[in-house]
């Protein structure tokens, strides 16, 4: 479950269509308390929005899904995330203050699928690595990286493969420079949940 208000920054860009139903994409500008901006992929159905207009510098508060496939490039899958709308709103100056405060939000209930990769950065900060299967309802799973900090890194790097876990936290972009071969090299975004409080459940 994912709730966040951005500005968006892209027009839209056609996905693909289910149905009959086109989906689309568009990427929106979300503030951290930093003021560091995550740029996060939205998919869109034409049934929601015009996709055929412009809304550059609108602000939009969207609840949904984060979701992932997985996209088959150069001999090998890459996981492509995004977040799922259902349901999606313009937001005004003045409704700008309320909605701050929830303004980046996920909830995932899923379980550990890889053995968490726990490690110390060069000034002593405690990381762990995860990825969480979340299940959709039929029969399709989600596989969303997580990364933890601090106590909660340390608590994660003992889940084993199958734990049942429950997370709270923020969808984050970064960009990494990705070596295709020896003289080349690709700048990419990756996403992840930046996890501020997880529990394990007793299966």
């Amino acid at each position: 479950q994912v709730s966040m208000m951005g500005e968006i920054v892209s027009d839209f860009t056609f996905s693909h269509e289910v149905f009959g139903e086109g989906f689309y994409m568009v990427e929106i500008a979300v503030n951290r308390l930093s003021n560091f901006m995550d740029y996060i992929p939205l998919m869109v159905s034409e049934r929601l929005i015009d996709t055929k207009q412009s809304y550059i510098g609108q602000k939009i508060y969207v609840t949904g899904q984060f979701r992932s496939y997985n996209r088959h490039e150069e001999k090998k899958n890459r996981l492509v995330l995004s977040v799922f709308v259902r349901e999606l709103s313009f937001v005004g100056e003045e409704e700008i203050e309320d909605i701050q405060a929830k303004s980046n939000q996920i909830y995932l209930d899923g379980y550990i699928c890889k053995t968490p990769i726990y490690r110390k950065t060069p000034l002593g900060r405690e990381i762990a690595d995860l990825l969480v299967a979340v299940n959709r309802s039929y029969g399709k799973s989600d596989y969303i990286p997580c990364i933890c900090w601090g106590r909660n890194a340390r608590f994660a790097a003992g889940f084993e493969v199958g734990s049942h876990v429950q997370i709270w936290g923020r969808i984050q972009s970064r960009e990494y420079v990705k070596k295709l071969s020896e003289t080349e090299v690709e700048q990419r975004v990756a996403y992840e949940v930046s996890v501020s409080k997880i529990e394990f459940l007793e299966s």
